[in-house]
């Protein structure tokens, strides 16, 4: 369960690099080497599904220690607040976001 945790935590990390450097420089390519490009489109879709993942099996595993079929309790707490801390982390971005297009929509032409 660790390996697989951090193996999320990773992925998420990299999305957010990408993230980060789409943003930040658009005539870099795809800063991971690979062929296909990425779009912003496809990396937050990426990351949505992510944390939906990571909630789905949060509440997965705290209904089986609700129901006695498991009885790792920390590892259904430590999941949770991996899935709350991603899904807070998705809506700083998409607050970010917003603020961003608000501060657009101000321009006067």
């Amino acid at each position: 369960m660790k390996i697989e945790a951090n193996t999320q935590s990773i992925n998420l990390m990299n999305k957010m690099e990408l993230m980060k450097l789409q943003a930040g420089n658009e005539i870099a390519g795809n800063p991971l080497g690979t062929h296909q490009a990425v779009s912003f489109n496809q990396t937050m879709k990426m990351m949505i599904s992510d944390v939906n993942q990571q909630q789905l099996k949060a509440n997965g595993m705290m209904s089986a220690v609700d129901s006695g079929r498991s009885d790792d309790l920390v590892g259904a707490m430590v999941m949770a607040k991996k899935a709350q801390l991603s899904f807070s982390v998705l809506m700083q971005v998409r607050n970010k976001l917003m603020t961003g297009f608000d501060n657009i929509m101000r321009i006067p032409l």
